[in-house]
């Protein structure tokens, strides 16, 4: 199952793309199999030595106890120390950030698409929307 954020290519230019870990716990893993997460308004931040997944949304697996579970939960993302060194200093000195593009499953893991994305400008939404539009109508004049 693989889930995207669809609002992330839509608000960043996407520059460079990341594969890191997740750290759920067994009825987040279930839910996350399932295709019942959100990743609109989620982003990464860097603490520390440590990158943590903020404010993604994993909805609770309806046969898990649901006592206490909160679906927004800051969760820890599983990078190499370089790569975590070199995301920083890429975020660091310029206006760049980390997004995540789609949480997906390998074999037995679970991944997130981590994007390093330089935000859009209103009018540069705009102009991608007209475009997308224009491809539309080609297509269906061909069709």
């Amino acid at each position: 199952m693989k889930i995207v954020n669809k609002k992330a290519f839509f608000d960043y230019q996407v520059l460079e793309k990341v594969e890191a870990g997740i750290n759920l716990i067994g009825a987040e893993v279930k839910a996350v199999r399932l295709g019942m997460a959100d990743l609109k308004g989620s982003f990464v931040k860097i603490i520390g030595s440590e990158a943590y997944l903020i404010n993604a949304k994993i909805f609770p697996y309806q046969y898990a106890r649901p006592e206490g579970y909160d679906e927004r939960r800051t969760r820890k993302l599983l990078l190499h120390k370089k790569e975590i060194i070199a995301l920083k200093g890429r975020t660091e000195g310029s206006n760049l950030s980390i997004i995540p593009l789609s949480i997906y499953t390998t074999k037995n893991f679970i991944k997130v698409a981590l994007g390093l994305g330089k935000g859009k400008k209103e009018f540069e939404k705009k102009e991608a929307k007209k475009k997308k539009d224009i491809e539309r109508d080609v297509e269906r004049e061909l069709a």
